[in-house]
């Protein structure tokens, strides 16, 4: 039986933290034994709003590379590819963007929100690039005619659009060409931050992919906790503790004990932290050492990406001449 097809990328922006893993990462790593995987690192989307400074853009996109494949992405398994080095994917994200509604970009939910947000950076997005970011993303996704492309519910509304691209597309050329792709939403449960807010690199407030055993206690003793415990003995809220937010993840048999004595005065937030912190380095041990083992393999970091741009290009390249010649442009 074939299996369906699945599409998905990741923005090589910066190191990869425990965050990216639980929301997206681990989740493929479950996806690649059920599905027929693509993975690829997206560096043309990380130019959409990092062109001006691109110094440390290959060095992200190795780290990246090594992050996946300690994680468990298996190379043979799946393709894994860096989406520059197969040439298809801006020839199509351009003939889609001469059918694509102007009016289609402006509405996406995220662009006028990434604009502000990010301007606060210095960085100015007002380019072409930027706007047709969902045109690039819906050609990375239809050049392989995926039928599933994993996301979380917050981007139901750019795989919608890409839908929307490929209606457009079969229409106007009066031939079935894409398959129109849909969700398979992910259970995961983001982390938060370890002060709280959404853990983003750019609030520096990550826990670190693959981080060694003393980099993750001393990111555990910064987490916020209950503002209002000054002594072990005062009761605590562990509604409103990251650090208790974090036992639920990593420490599932012994969260309800916690929970009990943080309510109780039982237990403080040394010690609590402390707990977290021999879990969550026991869970992620065989990660780190893969890590560290594959940064020693510059190599086969090389041939694993190249392996996969072959695999990648046999796909595209058909795809591609069959999109062609819908559009009567070969």
């Amino acid at each position: 039986m074939n299996k369906e097809r699945i599409f998905s990328g990741m923005q090589p922006s910066g190191r990869f933290h425990l965050g990216n893993y639980m929301g997206a990462l681990g989740n493929w790593v479950k996806l690649q034994h059920d599905y027929e995987c693509i993975f690829s690192i997206v560096d043309l989307h990380a130019l959409t709003s990092s062109y001006a400074d691109t110094s440390q853009l290959q060095e992200n996109i190795r780290e990246m590379a090594i992050d996946w494949l300690s994680a468990g992405l298996d190379p043979e398994k799946n393709i894994i590819f860096v989406q520059s080095h197969v040439k298809e994917h801006a020839e199509l994200a351009m003939l889609l963007g001469m059918i694509t509604p102007l009016s289609w970009l402006e509405r996406v939910p995220t662009y006028k929100d990434k604009i502000q947000n990010l301007s606060t950076q210095g960085k100015d997005l007002r380019t072409y690039g930027f706007l047709g970011y969902p045109v690039l993303m819906a050609a990375d996704i239809i050049l392989y005619k995926a039928t599933r492309v994993p996301v979380g519910e917050d981007q139901s509304a750019h795989l919608e659009l890409t839908r929307e691209m490929v209606r457009r597309f079969n229409y106007i050329y009066n031939k079935e060409v894409f398959p129109e792709p849909q969700a398979v939403y992910s259970n995961a449960k983001g982390l938060p931050g370890i002060d709280g807010r959404k853990m983003s690199k750019s609030y520096d407030n990550t826990i670190p992919f693959g981080a060694s055993p003393e980099e993750v206690e001393a990111r555990i003793k910064m987490m916020i906790t209950d503002p209002q415990r000054i002594k072990k003995i005062d009761k605590g809220n562990p509604d409103i503790c990251i650090v208790y937010q974090f036992q639920k993840v990593f420490n599932t048999s012994e969260v309800e004990d916690i929970e009990r004595k943080c309510r109780a005065g039982e237990i403080g937030c040394v010690q609590c932290k402390k707990i977290l912190a021999e879990k969550m380095n026991v869970l992620l041990a065989d990660i780190h050492l893969r890590r560290e083992e594959l940064s020693r393999k510059p190599n086969y970091i090389r041939e694993v990406l190249e392996h996969g741009e072959k695999r990648a290009r046999v796909i595209a390249e058909k795809n591609m001449a069959e999109i062609k010649a819908a559009m009567n442009v070969f």
